[in-house]
């Protein structure tokens, strides 16, 4: 049984066969998976389904896509939220300057605001970042005061810069990309982030691992890429599938 760590179940293209997804992810190997908010209205239909599934729990928070969208009262309904016992995360949240879709200002503003309301409620962060891997890395070293801990989500920076979120406390997740046939930095991330650390997930629907790249992804695809980590890193599935759900439970909390 594996856990994917970061999904999107709530996203359209899941429309016409949630429910009998869901409902079949344990027979498919899938013991839960955490479902991540993007932005108030994926947020809001994550814990929609932790209401409806016993094996889903979800992260809330606004992607640096919609900062621009963010208020005061945006922190305020993340902050309810955060109070759900099957809200584990706040997130994804961090920067993104490859689309610029919200400016870096106002990206690196509500990035803050909402790392230190993960440290009011006690719950992790789950980041995304994209062309700021300098930046993301310094604001959240700035912020670590011994009480933030999280996961770098879908990893795609370098294995020095793995080792140094490490020693600051945080995980890494590896997604479908470490399974695509020119990813040899991310299957030497694979090689040298402790077991201990290390996340799987998917992003479904996006990111579809090798061998259906280029179909909808989905959580059952998880197991190619914990086979490529263990491949990587000369141990079994076994062994692999058993560290990243104890990691995952560790990271979220969850019993």
């Amino acid at each position: 049984m594996l856990i994917d760590s970061h999904a999107h179940l709530d996203d359209r293209r899941f429309d016409n066969d949630r429910d009998m997804l869901i409902k079949n992810l344990k027979n498919n190997g899938i013991e839960m998976v955490i479902n991540i908010g993007a932005d108030l209205q994926s947020s809001i239909a994550s814990v929609s389904l932790t209401e409806k599934y016993d094996n889903i729990y979800a992260a809330v928070g606004i992607h640096p896509h919609s900062a621009k969208e963010m208020d005061n009262s945006t922190i305020e309904i993340l902050r309810a939220f955060a109070k759900r016992g099957k809200v584990v995360a706040i997130g994804e949240i961090g920067l993104d300057f490859y689309y610029d879709n919200s400016p870096r200002d106002i990206q690196r503003k509500w990035f803050r605001e909402q790392i230190n309301l993960a440290k009011e409620v006690d719950l992790p962060v789950v980041i995304h970042t994209r062309d700021a891997a300098e930046e993301t890395f310094n604001i959240l070293k700035e912020a670590q005061d011994g009480t933030l801990r999280g996961v770098l989500h879908c990893y795609s920076g370098s294995a020095e810069m793995a080792a140094e979120y490490i020693k600051m406390g945080f995980y890494i997740s590896l997604a479908g990309p470490v399974t695509f046939k020119n990813a040899r930095v991310s299957r030497e991330v694979a090689k040298v982030v402790p077991l201990d650390k290390l996340l799987v997930e998917t992003d479904c629907p996006y990111l579809t691992p090798e061998p259906y790249r280029g179909k909808r992804n989905e959580p059952i695809f998880v197991k190619y890429v914990a086979g490529t980590i263990a491949e990587a890193k000369g141990i079994s599935f076994e062994e692999l599938a058993k560290a990243t759900n104890r990691n995952t439970k560790e990271l979220f909390k969850i019993r």
